[in-house]
């Protein structure tokens, strides 16, 4: 599947704002079964200069200021990709058992920003709970395979949890949308990351696109779409990293477009920055992924 993808966010301030500095993680990083060409980041008003790098975990950053002062600033973010099907080995494999999974793990002499290590321990929203450890340890045993782990795991999430966009903010601290069983993707990537983590599972937090289809006999509206979270599972070096997608309970597939892995939703935000004043800020965005096949 081929897609352009249009992502724009507008933010508002109530009064200006001095010395405005960003970070945006729009751009896709590199990931198997994906293609991406014609990529453009347009920012008003246009900085002096934008830094892009890699960031902190498997995620592409552009770093920009403003020393001037702002009362607005819209970012817009495109580009065409194009989508490979899930190797048909995947939906028929195994994996290691959790017990061998682990020890695989933390043998892994490896501290890159795609090694397994990097997502076994705690991170800044996704800290381990018990009541969620418990929660998934009565359907999961050190003699699972890993693959029939993360479609428990998944599965559980999608049966128990109501998707709710109103229950939850972007703070919301994942072990509440936990309690109330209510929240959006975000917050159902962040239970199972917690959940496989406590079970000696490595797991990250994927931001990406989802392609949305309109109900029967109706056309789709452009600018509805928004991000979408899902969860990679390490599932050893044969499988390696194994997107699931607790929201919709599928494997991540030709619907699901890749922007960056990290531990969790602080490493990859799309947005985020400082400025100085104390002004009141709303933010607007709109998302478009449109089939071109």
């Amino acid at each position: 599947m081929r897609y352009a993808v249009t992502h724009m966010t507008r933010l508002e301030y109530a009064a200006p704002v001095r010395l405005a500095k960003f970070n945006v993680r729009l751009r896709p990083a590199r990931w198997p079964g994906q293609t991406v060409s014609d990529y453009k980041l347009t920012i008003d008003p246009q900085p002096a200069q934008v830094h892009e790098a890699d960031g902190g975990y498997y995620v592409n950053e552009a770093h920009f200021g403003l020393h001037e002062p702002i009362t607005q600033l819209q970012i817009e973010s495109r580009f065409t990709v194009e989508r490979e099907a899930l190797p048909f080995f995947i939906e028929e494999a195994d994996g290691p058992h959790l017990a061998d999974l682990r020890e695989r793990a933390m043998a892994m002499p490896d501290l890159s920003d795609l090694a397994p290590a990097s997502y076994i321990f705690a991170s800044p929203i996704a800290v381990p709970e018990h009541e969620i450890a418990m929660w998934a340890g009565s359907f999961l045993d050190d003699d699972m395979p890993v693959m029939e782990a993360g479609r428990a795991l998944m599965h559980a999430i999608h049966e128990e949890f109501a998707f709710d966009s109103g229950a939850t903010q972007t703070d919301t601290p994942p072990i509440q949308a936990f309690r109330n069983r209510h929240g959006v993707c975000q917050d159902f990537s962040h239970v199972m990351i917690i959940a496989a983590r406590a079970h000696g599972i490595p797991a990250a937090y994927v931001s990406g696109y989802l392609r949305t289809l309109p109900p029967p006999g109706q056309e789709r509206l452009v600018g509805a779409d928004a991000m979408h979270a899902w969860v990679n599972l390490w599932c050893g070096d044969e499988l390696g990293w194994v997107g699931f997608d607790p929201t919709n309970a599928v494997l991540a597939d030709t619907d699901h477009i890749f922007i960056g892995m990290g531990r969790d939703y602080s490493d990859v935000a799309p947005l985020d920055g400082t400025f100085r004043g104390s002004s009141r800020q709303t933010m607007f965005f709109s998302v478009d992924v449109a089939p071109l096949d």
